[in-house]
């Protein structure tokens, strides 16, 4: 299994496979317009545009499931985030990463990064990484700072 074996469907109703990602090194973040970690898409842009020749993409997944943090549409949702933080990275529709409702994709990356306490996530900007050969690397806290996953990112390209 890989992540290849999922699709989603973009910020603008677009179904896509992620196959189209194939490899390209990965970092799948769920996101959030209202959370206090949202100046986070600052340092994920910084990221993508540093290393997006590279083979890098940033997959942005906004969420609402933590404190309605997220409670705009799509279009809300892309405005924002061009307007306030200039994010040319690719985002995708609202879903749900927890419950009976999750996105099968964060399904999958949950259990690829399951740890002592579970494999929820535990809040807004957990962000994971994912290699060339769609296999999830790691899992970061929301408190993790984008910039400081950069070694780790320059490990896989």
């Amino acid at each position: 299994m890989s992540i290849y074996e999922y699709q989603a469907t973009d910020i603008d109703g677009e179904l896509q496979s992620m196959r189209q990602y194939e490899g390209k090194v990965l970092l799948i973040v769920n996101t959030a317009s209202k959370c206090g970690f949202t100046p986070q898409y600052e340092d994920l842009e910084k990221l993508y545009q540093k290393h997006k020749d590279k083979n890098f993409l940033v997959l942005g997944f906004p969420c609402n499931q933590f404190k309605s943090q997220e409670p705009g549409d799509e279009e809300d949702i892309k405005n924002f985030c061009e307007i306030n933080y200039g994010v040319t990275f690719p985002m995708f529709s609202k879903v749900d990463v927890n419950g009976e409702d999750a996105h099968e994709l964060f399904r999958y990356l949950r259990k690829e990064t399951k740890g002592l306490l579970g494999d929820a996530v535990k809040w807004n900007f957990t962000k994971f990484l994912v290699d060339q050969k769609g296999q999830v690397i790691r899992r970061y806290a929301p408190t993790t700072n984008p910039l400081s996953i950069e070694k780790d990112i320059l490990d896989l390209l």
